[in-house]
């Protein structure tokens, strides 16, 4: 009665002891092998390009101001005016110079007179000493009364000038054309002689201003700079660095650089916001993608393919700068160097690689 039992129980058996044996004679799969990108390296001289935000001024800026001491009486122009040589800009009260040039019109009259009056006198006695009827000493007395009064003519034509320069003060004219910037004195302020009342761009040559960190600088001649509107990129001037300033601006910690434009765009008024861009070149340096960028100890690092034996290797490298799309390495690469630079995120020290295809090491 047991003995079906015992039969289907030696079957099972049977069957599981095959199944173990199967287990035992299979071999374990073999791990895939990583498949890599590898470009083979070349020093290149280093691009990086620098933009910076400035404003459009004029290169030379005049302060006006009256020569003389008074009150202004009246103000013809203002902040953004634009003005040409010569225009009357402020008027200041002239009455005591008006008064100052009618006593010089005076003075010069009754010198006029004077002299006209001295001149009678010396001939008269020119004409009585040839015919020896004057004294000698009263003839001499004639001929010094000319000369003192020809003397105070002089001094009363020169008083005139004065007077009509002293009043021409009171008038504040500019000196060249060009577009007030600043006012520093209104109607009704009494100002002294030097005192400046307006500040005037003078039109002409422009510079564009920018205010930069000195770690920009660099060494060497400074490339030209391209300006632009910021407003209207399409408004382009191209001017070389003209002046840098020797100190460093102790609020900002920025240098400021002036760059010449001699013949700026019409677009590119005073005050205007324009975009300066400049492109520096380096020495000689590796460029490779950001997606070969590994690290080794916290390091930056970068895997070198070996051809010889189809195996990668971990090298530290130092990084010169990030770029847009791009990184520079400064050292720890030599010409001809294979480095992976797609397929580096599973990859260990001295591991068997295959190259993607189409690759070109």
């Amino acid at each position: 009665m047991t003995f079906p039992f015992v039969r289907m129980a030696l079957v099972a058996a049977m069957a599981v002891s095959s199944l173990t044996a199967c287990s035992d004679d299979e071999a374990p799969a073999p791990k895939p092998v990583p498949r890599v990108r590898v470009e083979t390296v070349a020093p290149k001289p280093s691009k990086s390009e620098i933009s910076l935000t400035g404003s459009i001024a004029a290169r030379t800026e005049t302060n006006l101001s009256f020569r003389t001491s008074g009150r202004i009486i009246e103000r013809l122009v203002d902040v953004g005016d634009a003005v040409h040589k010569g225009q009357l800009l402020a008027q200041m009260d002239d009455e005591v110079q008006q008064a100052d040039l009618a006593s010089a019109h005076a003075t010069l009259s009754a010198a006029n007179a004077d002299v006209s009056h001295a001149m009678a006198a010396f001939a008269r006695q020119q004409t009585l000493l040839r015919a020896n009827s004057t004294a000698q000493t009263t003839y001499d007395l004639a001929e010094e009364n000319l000369k003192v009064a020809r003397s105070a003519l002089k001094s009363a034509e020169s008083a005139l000038t004065n007077a009509e320069e002293t009043l021409s003060y009171t008038k504040l004219t500019a000196e060249a054309d060009g577009i007030v910037t600043a006012r520093d004195a209104d109607v009704g302020e009494t100002v002294q002689a030097a005192q400046a009342v307006f500040s005037v761009a003078v039109d002409g040559p422009r510079d564009a201003v920018f205010d930069i960190y000195e770690s920009l600088l660099g060494s060497g001649e400074p490339p030209d700079v391209t300006v632009s509107l910021a407003s209207d990129p399409s408004v382009v001037a191209r001017g070389p660095v003209r002046e840098i300033a020797p100190t460093v601006d102790r609020q900002t910690g920025t240098v400021r650089v002036k760059v010449g434009l001699d013949q700026p765009p019409a677009g590119m008024t005073l005050a205007s916001v324009v975009r300066g861009t400049v492109s520096l070149v380096g020495p000689p340096a590796f460029t490779l993608p950001p997606t070969a960028l590994a690290a080794s100890g916290g390091k930056p690092a970068l895997w070198i393919f070996d051809p010889a034996n189809t195996t990668v290797s971990l090298r530290t490298v130092t990084l010169a700068e990030y770029q847009t799309g791009a990184m520079i390495i400064a050292t720890g690469l030599k010409a001809g160097d294979q480095v992976v630079v797609d397929g580096t995120k599973l990859l260990r020290q001295g591991q068997t690689v295959m190259l993607s295809e189409g690759t070109t090491p």
